[in-house]
């Protein structure tokens, strides 16, 4: 144990533990900017300098250890006087127009600045052009990125894509894809996790709430939406209502709010995948030598971009069966739209994803097959929607609970675990064990696929059929299990990957919460759902079982496979997307 004293305040810590965490274990909290724990430590910012009494050089807090008989002062005339100079010198290259920025309000740097009381500005302002395709999913302005690196570190570390890196040199300097190549050339698969850690509004997805908008304006449209399961545990979290206060129903009634005609849950179409990618497990599995292995799983494009552009000898081991996201735009413009009553050419269909990369996969022809348009028209993140709530100044005093639109409306419990890693395995696990014994299993014998463990492997016995399975989320985890196949180091029959840690609750296009991962946490919620649901079985849902007693046969019938499946070898990678546009990131270029 190391013993010094903080702020007058005697402590003693184990050797090698930081100054920064030192000072947290007794509430002492230091400012910073770029750090994030094990993964940057590199006290670029130089915000979190302390002062070790009898020293001349400040100390950048994050990376130093502990030394016995340290004297630190936190916020000594020295200090604030060192803070204030950095955060300015930041400030200086900073593009400080905080109301035009997704992050205002929500924005490390701004808050630090207002801390500091930085109310005049004495240097000259040179932040860089911002200049960037604003058809991408994944906007990048130079002009508010303030070279924290954290975007590189979390790339690095924990997705193992090495995306983002340092280009140039000295005052010339700046964060940019790699070898200074355009994003569209780059082999990212668009999970947002270097949205959801950069502490300024320098990432973020492309804003596509104004098209929403003119639809929802739009007489002659009938506007539809589907919310995905781990948006549910998230939504109400910009809008600053409690876990207990966030139900499901107070969103449906904050959606109606909003003007969309007909809300629907996508636990249906994630009903409906499991029996589409279950059935199709089955039938690889009884036929084994007809197929390569492992089998795995489809519904994360984030994951199905890494595998075409990282293994794509491995792609035709992926499940066939599209995401739930586009099993229910194509059910939208064909089946749903026929149950309504309503024209399908007239239907604008709207998908609230907690994803950055469904921008991307809507957008992908070999997914669209309903043949009016695009099945979905486009896609939001949680964090859009919770803008657009506030842009309608929805007050969550007087939302009450309200049910989804009927009949599709219907989800099960296996459905709603979709938005957690182990989630797909488990619900698709307790429906093959079903199709292949014609019985229900215990809900929760496969649980042991639960947990936030990055690569998580299990055994089951199905009445005397052996079923290995694996699931890994992260790319970095995801990256170790493949080259563990590939060397012949582990064998399984169905695996599961999520791009995003944690899974789709730690997704990219999740509220963020500075220095918080709260995939755990949200994962909790959506497992407390399946607890508590009526069904627990995706083949139970009756509105999945009227869908193909009506419209789809059965699974993998024709009807299935034209609707609800995809060639994903044929997946077109490009990421632009012409039909989209960010007039305010156009004027900006223009005006620099």
């Amino acid at each position: 144990m190391v013993n010094l004293k903080i702020d007058g305040q005697s402590v003693s810590v184990p050797e090698g533990t930081s100054i920064m965490e030192a000072a947290a274990g007794i509430g002492i909290n230091i400012p910073h900017l770029c750090y994030l724990k094990d993964i940057n430590e590199i006290g670029a910012c130089r915000v979190c300098v302390v002062e070790n009494v009898g020293t001349s050089r400040l100390m950048s807090s994050c990376n130093t250890s502990v030394e016995e008989g340290m004297d630190i002062l936190t916020n000594s005339s020295r200090v604030r006087r060192a803070r204030e100079y950095n955060v300015k010198l930041i400030l200086s290259q900073h593009d400080c127009f905080c109301a035009m920025c997704v992050r205002s309000g929500n924005c490390n740097l701004q808050q630090l600045a207002n801390d500091l009381g930085i109310i005049q500005f004495p240097y000259r302002r040179e932040p860089e052009p911002a200049v960037w395709d604003p058809t991408l999913p994944l906007i990048r302005d130079a002009g508010k990125c303030i070279k924290c690196m954290r975007c590189i570190q979390v790339c690095d570390k924990i997705q193992g894509m090495h995306v983002w890196d340092l280009n140039g040199s000295g005052p010339y300097q700046t964060v940019g894809v790699t070898d200074g190549e355009k994003l569209m050339d780059a082999n990212c698969s668009l999970c947002g996790q270097c949205i959801t850690h950069c502490p300024v509004g320098a990432l973020r997805e492309r804003e596509d709430v104004e098209e929403v908008y003119q639809a929802l304006d739009d007489p002659e449209k009938i506007t539809i939406v589907q919310v995905a399961p781990a948006v549910r545990t998230a939504w109400g979290e910009v809008l600053g209502i409690p876990k207990e206060k966030a139900t499901l129903g107070r969103m449906v009634n904050a959606l109606r709010k909003l003007g969309f005609d007909y809300i629907f849950d996508t636990d249906y179409s994630a009903d409906l995948t499991i029996m589409e990618e279950g059935s199709e497990f089955v039938e690889r599995f009884t036929h084994k030598e007809d197929y390569s292995w492992p089998m795995f799983t489809s519904c994360c494009p984030g994951w199905v971009r890494f595998a075409k552009l990282e293994y794509p000898d491995m792609v035709s081991n992926l499940s066939t069966a599209k995401s739930p996201q586009q099993m229910f735009g194509a059910m939208i413009k064909t089946y749903v739209a026929q149950k309504l009553g309503v024209d399908p050419d007239k239907v604008y269909s709207v998908s609230i994803m907690p994803c950055t990369a469904k921008k991307y996969e809507r957008g992908v022809a070999e997914v669209n097959d309903s043949g009016h348009g695009s099945d979905v028209d486009c896609v939001l993140t949680t964090r859009e929607v919770s803008r657009m709530m506030r842009a309608y100044h929805i007050n969550p005093d007087t939302l009450k609970n309200e049910e989804f639109d009927e009949i599709f409306g219907e989800g099960s419990g296996a459905g709603v675990i979709f938005g957690a890693t182990g989630g797909v395995m488990e619900a698709a696990l307790r429906s093959a064990y079903f199709l292949i014994t014609g019985e229900n299993p215990d809900p929760d014998a496969f649980c042991e696929v639960r947990g936030l463990k990055g690569w998580k492997e299990a055994s089951f016995d199905i009445k005397g059929t052996k079923v290995r399975v694996a699931v890994a989320s992260g790319l970095t985890n995801t990256r170790n299990l493949i080259e563990a196949l590939q060397s012949g180091e582990v064998t399984y029959d169905f695996v599961e990957i999520m791009a995003c840690p944690g899974g789709c609750s730690g997704g990219g296009g999740q509220p963020i919460h500075e220095g918080q991962e709260l995939a755990g946490e949200r994962g909790a919620i959506l497992y407390g759902l399946d607890k508590e649901a009526p069904i627990r079985f995706s083949h139970e849902n009756s509105a999945v079982q009227l869908s193909y007693k009506e419209f789809l046969g059965k699974p993998l019938s024709k009807v299935s496979h034209r609707l609800l499946h995809t060639d994903l070898n044929e997946w077109n990678l490009d990421i632009t997307e012409k039909n989209h546009g960010d007039r305010m990131m156009i004027e900006r270029v223009r005006g620099k």
